[in-house]
Formats: C-alpha cells, structure tokens, sequence
C-alpha cells in the first residue's frame, strides 16, 4: 500500500496591485512562448514570470519586462517547487487582457487561477516530487447579492468598459 501523500499550503506572496495566473505547462520553451503571449496581448504590461521545470536541469526558467516582478515570480516558483507550473506576475494589466493568450500557448495545460486575490496554493509532496492540487483564491462568500449589489456590479463594469448602455 502507498504511503499517504502530505499536503501543504504555500502563499504566494505579491503586493496589493499585482495580478498574477498561476498554471501548469510541459516543455522548456514555455517561457520563451508565455512571453511572447503576454508581451503581444499587451505590450505595455508590466510582468515577471517563471517555469519550474521538472526534468533534465529541473531550474525554474525566468523572463520578462520588469526586474522586480522578475524576482517576484522566481520567488513564489522556488516556494512553490512543482514541476511544469508557471506563474506571471503582472502589473499595468490584468489577467483578462492576456489570459486567452497564455491559454492559447501549445504547452499550457491547466489555468489553476487568474487574480488579484490573496492566494494559497495546495501541495502535494511525494518521493518523486510536488505537484499542485488546487488554489485558495481570495476569501468565502459571505452572502447572496440583492438588487443594490446588482447595480453596484454593473455600474463597475460600465465603468470598466466590459458592459454597454
């Protein structure tokens, strides 16, 4: 019978007006691609990202347009220590104006979350390596909208742009 697997929650750690996407690729041209989706979806964005590879020199493969978020990333890929994941830091953009781009790139499989949100990882730890099994994305609900938090989230997204009239 196998061992049982322990798990672990490891916090990426980001200031307040960083957005970051956190997901799982295979293959060591991954980071040469996610910044090309990532530059072309916006030019201007700000962003770090890094690659933790899991085979041959298994290094976590850093690139991007600004230094700080460069190390940012690097940081919370060491702490997190699963093979294939990837992270982007972004500053100056969002998730939802690169993340068809990042989906679209060949090696991306899983997009495990897209936010601004505190965020807890979920690891798990076996004699072969780390693996994520899931996110802690922001805080739990603590009820149901009614019709003034309707118009509030509309308003918002009139304000953004995302909603017409």
């Amino acid at each position: 019978m196998a061992e049982p697997v322990p798990f672990t929650r490891v916090t990426i750690e980001k200031p307040d007006d960083v957005n970051m996407i956190l997901g799982q690729s295979h293959f060591i041209k991954t980071v040469e691609d996610l910044y090309e989706a990532v530059a072309g979806a916006v030019p201007a964005a700000k962003f770090g990202l890094a690659f933790c590879e899991a085979s041959a020199d298994r290094l976590v493969r850093v690139d991007g347009t600004d230094d700080s978020l460069k190390d940012l990333a690097a940081k919370n890929a060491v702490a997190l220590g699963a093979g294939h994941s990837f992270i982007i830091m972004l500053r100056d953009c969002y998730p939802i104006n690169v993340l068809n781009a990042v989906k679209a790139v060949q090696e991306v499989c899983t997009i495990f979350c897209a936010t601004a949100n505190p965020v807890e990882v979920v690891i798990a730890e076996s004699p072969l390596g780390r693996g994520i099994m899931g996110v802690i994305d922001g805080f739990s609900p603590v009820g149901v909208e009614g019709p003034e938090d309707v118009k509030h989230r509309i308003d918002l997204l009139r304000t953004f742009g995302y909603k017409r009239g």
